[in-house]
């Protein structure tokens, strides 16, 4: 066999080697992700995917939800989720004892429907206002950010005057979608999620009353997928994810 020949032959056996191994090593990774985050991940997840070779597999939900999936038994890898959930006790063991990592946050706001007048809530008075004058708000109650707006009523002195006005939604888009049909005057509710189709946001918290949502990165104690977990974390804070992160409303870490 002529030299040139024998050189192909070694380069197609190493691509085919090279493919095998990369197809070995590619993962299939289940991640708990925090519902306030699944418009960044249906832009990050397949770019992540293309560059990496894993397959991400997303369980979405608010913090009861995703304390409840954690600690449900069944196998997961990573997890990008609301620091509430690593306040729990029987889901933090769920997760390696290392720190986790801070990918995101996002402060909490107030939309209106489309064209609608918007209330001054620039003050913590005038935002106290604005919610007592309401006909109803839209928000998720069971959720961190949905405490913290809970929160926000204790400290306004108006949590009875808001129970007979809340429209309690399971998912952060039907927040946008209660405000945009109607349904809600108003819905209050992490900033990111009231970027959407129908609504308009009238602007943040006052910064006086201002908290955030922090979603923090954590991989799975048991996964056997650490090294693609550890790798996905580190794809969130690049550059080029943050920047994603901040188009989509959000702050990175």
């Amino acid at each position: 066999m002529q030299r040139s020949s024998v050189l192909v032959a070694v380069s197609i056996l190493s691509a085919m080697l090279m493919t095998s191994s990369a197809k070995l090593q590619a993962a299939e990774l289940k991640a708990l992700i925090g519902g306030a985050m699944a418009e960044i991940f249906k832009e990050l997840g397949p770019q992540f995917e293309r560059a990496s070779g894993h397959k991400l597999v997303i369980f979405y939900g608010t913090t009861p939800n995703l304390i409840k999936q954690a600690t449900s038994g069944e196998p997961f890898d990573v997890g990008v989720v609301p620091v509430d959930v690593m306040r729990d006790g029987a889901a933090r063991s769920k997760f390696a004892g290392a720190p986790t990592t801070d990918i995101a946050r996002v402060g909490l706001g107030v939309a209106v429907r489309a064209g609608a007048s918007k209330p001054d809530i620039r003050t913590p008075e005038a935002l106290k206002q604005a919610l007592l004058k309401a006909r109803s708000v839209a928000f998720i109650p069971q959720s961190a950010g949905g405490s913290q707006v809970l929160r926000l009523f204790d400290r306004l002195d108006i949590s009875d005057a808001m129970k007979a006005k809340t429209k309690p939604q399971a998912t952060p888009p039907q927040i946008a979608q209660a405000v945009a049909t109607g349904d809600a005057e108003l819905g209050i509710f992490l900033a990111n999620v009231l970027i959407a189709p129908g609504v308009e946001l009238v602007g943040p918290f006052p910064a006086e009353l201002q908290e955030e949502v922090v979603f923090t990165g954590a991989v799975s104690a048991s996964t056997a997928q650490a090294e693609a977990a550890r790798a996905l974390i580190d794809y969130l804070k690049t550059p080029g994810a943050t920047a994603i992160i901040r188009a989509k409303g959000m702050q990175p870490g």
